[in-house]
């Protein structure tokens, strides 16, 4: 169904775009380090929550991508343009809730998770948390609509568009940071404008006839309670495991943040880094939706298959030689931060040790159960993904981290252990053959 030449030019923007939006994420860091470690350490707590949130619009969007993925292999355009439609209703509600409610309970929310942490490390999080916030509608839309490019095979699109973004995004750090002397403010508000940009072109591109999936009338859609139905039943297992996923993270975050401020300012570098080092599955990943979910939507599973085991000797081919770039270049790239001695020990060692596992562990952890996800086998992925979460990374990170006092490193093997566990559930589900029961139940 897909030739070489096709998967090449789905894959490869999608690594750009990807490596774009980790890049905003490093210099949003990078540069906030120069008005401080507080600064820095509260733009990374609140980025901790804001994934947290903003997945639930991804994991909205991947359900749209696999629906209409599957009408697209089934020959179905009217009805893969029907299901854009409906991802566009429902995750531009759903962000409009999420938005009102993070505005309204800002230091709440902070409160509630973070506790009593340092009141300058809070006055910043609260300007970051209450301004990105703003941008969760915009977000949401433009992940909805570059999921519906993916889902056609246009990737470039969405690749462009996210390079516009970037460019807004880093621009409006440099004059703000450096020029107005900002500080959390500084990297939040180009955030705020590069999202609504963003968002703005992807509506128009959506709204392209000549796209096989289009939007007629983005201002006269109505709800189509089936269809929404069709896509929140894998929007919401996803949502779920990816919620229950950041909930993790931030509950591992607060534990991280009673390690002390050098603890929380590696923890945020090498977690910018880390986010580098899995590009290449991350896209990968996101092509799978596509490429399984017209094969599972032509009914051929047995090209899912074949095309499943490609794009992982694929996966795992990049995440080596990518990976091992990052354990040379470790120094000089934590060298570009503005980090005390003792903090660029700490993430040079959190930085190699992710690299190591990354190349072993993740692509089974993270890129395989895309496969699943396109057949619509979504509850065992997001089963699977809840109990490793608890069992292994927040249960084993207080363990090793705080009573056997390992401190932030042991959050990083507790990570592991949970990496090795839901890998090895996911490749006996793909093994089995079990997914394939699931690709058009009810």
């Amino acid at each position: 169904m897909f030739t070489k030449k096709q998967l090449y030019k789905l894959i490869i923007p999608l690594i750009i775009e990807q490596l774009l939006a980790v890049a905003v994420g490093m210099s949003d860091t990078m540069m906030v380090s120069y008005a401080g470690e507080a600064a820095m350490s509260g733009v990374s707590l609140v980025d901790t929550l804001n994934i947290l949130l903003i997945n639930v619009f991804a994991a909205l969007a991947t359900g749209g991508a696999v629906v209409a993925s599957q009408f697209l292999g089934h020959k179905d355009e009217k009805e893969a343009c029907k299901s854009g439609s409906q991802l566009l209703l429902t995750t531009g509600a759903i962000s409009i809730i999420v938005m009102l409610i993070s505005i309204i309970g800002n230091y709440s929310i902070l409160h509630m998770i973070y506790g009593d942490i340092n009141p300058e490390i809070m006055k910043n999080a609260r300007i970051y948390f209450y301004i990105t916030a703003m941008s969760f509608p915009f977000i949401a839309i433009y992940n909805s609509c570059a999921a519906l490019c993916r889902a056609m095979g246009n990737s470039k699109v969405s690749m462009k568009v996210s390079l516009l973004m970037n460019l807004i995004n880093i621009t409006g750090n440099a004059i703000l940071i450096y020029g107005f002397r900002m500080s959390a403010e500084g990297v939040a508000i180009p955030t705020l404008i590069s999202r609504l940009v963003a968002s703005i072109v992807m509506l128009f591109v959506i709204s392209n006839k000549k796209h096989v999936i289009h939007i007629d009338n983005i201002f006269k859609l109505g709800f189509d309670w089936k269809m929404i139905k069709r896509i929140l039943r894998i929007g919401i297992p996803s949502g779920l495991e990816n919620s229950m996923f950041q909930i993790g993270k931030i509950l591992v975050q607060g534990l991280i943040a009673s390690f002390g401020l050098t603890a929380i300012s590696a923890n945020a570098v090498a977690g910018n880094l880390a986010n580098f080092q899995s590009i290449t599955g991350s896209s990968i990943g996101l092509a799978m939706i596509t490429v399984i979910g017209q094969c599972v939507g032509a009914n051929n599973f047995e090209e899912a298959k074949n095309y499943t085991k490609k794009l992982m000797k694929a996966t795992y081919t990049a995440m080596f030689f990518l990976n091992i770039g990052f354990i040379l270049l470790a120094t000089p790239m934590l060298q570009i931060y503005n980090l005390s001695s003792e903090t660029l020990n700490v993430a040079y060692k959190l930085v190699v040790y992710h690299a190591v596992c990354g190349i072993i562990f993740w692509p089974l952890s993270f890129t395989l159960p895309n496969a699943l996800r396109a057949a619509n086998d979504v509850k065992f992925t997001m089963l699977t993904s809840i109990l490793s979460m608890w069992l292994w990374r927040i249960t084993f990170s207080y363990i090793l981290g705080r009573y056997m006092g390992l401190g932030v490193y042991g959050v990083w093997f507790a990570m592991t252990l949970d990496w090795m566990f839901r890998g090895a559930c996911f490749v006996w589900r793909f093994l089995s053959g079990k997914w394939k029961h699931q690709a058009f139940a009810d």
